[in-house]
């Protein structure tokens, strides 16, 4: 019954219009994931930036800066930042300028280092500072890769309200796979990829669908 009425509300909202959204999104990404080191080493920052922040306000600022993310000093980027309205301007610079040392290899390493998807999200965790396993799955949904998904307050709320998790008081590591568990259950019934289900509750909860 928990599953029937989760599924009820996502399929009352996936409209012929939706789907087309969802669909053109999800080229998108999977352009962008075919693009050079440096584009996929921005959408990183991307990533960066929206750590405790907000993905449309990350994608103003990633407009914004755009090549900057390659070439700012720290100290520049974080006056960027700041100017552009980022809550923690000094940190996110830091860490990016830290995450230059991987640009070189970025696209290798996405697309050839690892087996699976779940080593390489652990290696992106684990080696770019400012990269949870939210963060790092974001940033592979958003080059393409289709099986990981992006667990979110939204989306650990929209589980919670239908009774399919409890409410964590943190997400860890061993408990964001679990909820992961979850939702591979509900795209399976959906019959789509983590990556579009993602799009899809994002619009249940928030009536929008960005990136």
């Amino acid at each position: 019954m928990k599953m029937k009425n989760l599924l009820a509300c996502v399929n009352t909202a996936r409209t012929n219009e939706l789907k087309n959204l969802v669909a053109r999104r999800i080229k998108e990404f999977k352009t962008l994931g075919n693009k050079d080191g440096d584009e996929l080493f921005k959408e990183l920052c991307f990533c960066i930036l929206t750590a405790n922040f907000t993905a449309e306000r990350g994608m103003k600022i990633q407009a914004a800066i755009g090549d900057g993310f390659l070439t700012y000093t720290e100290e520049r980027l974080a006056k960027r930042l700041k100017e552009l309205g980022h809550r923690f301007p000094n940190m996110r610079a830091k860490y990016i300028v830290e995450a230059r040392k991987h640009a070189k290899d970025l696209k290798r390493t996405v697309h050839s280092t690892f087996d699976n998807v779940n080593d390489l999200r652990a290696w992106l965790a684990e080696n770019v500072k400012g990269l949870g396993y939210k963060e790092a799955s974001h940033f592979l949904r958003n080059i393409g890769f289709d099986d990981v998904a992006i667990i979110d307050f939204h989306i650990v709320d929209f589980l919670v309200k239908f009774d399919m998790i409890k409410e964590p008081k943190s997400i860890t590591k061993k408990n964001y796979i679990e909820i992961e568990k979850v939702l591979v259950n509900i795209a399976k019934a959906m019959d789509v990829t983590l990556a579009e289900l993602d799009l899809y509750l994002w619009y249940c909860e928030t009536g929008r669908v960005l990136k």
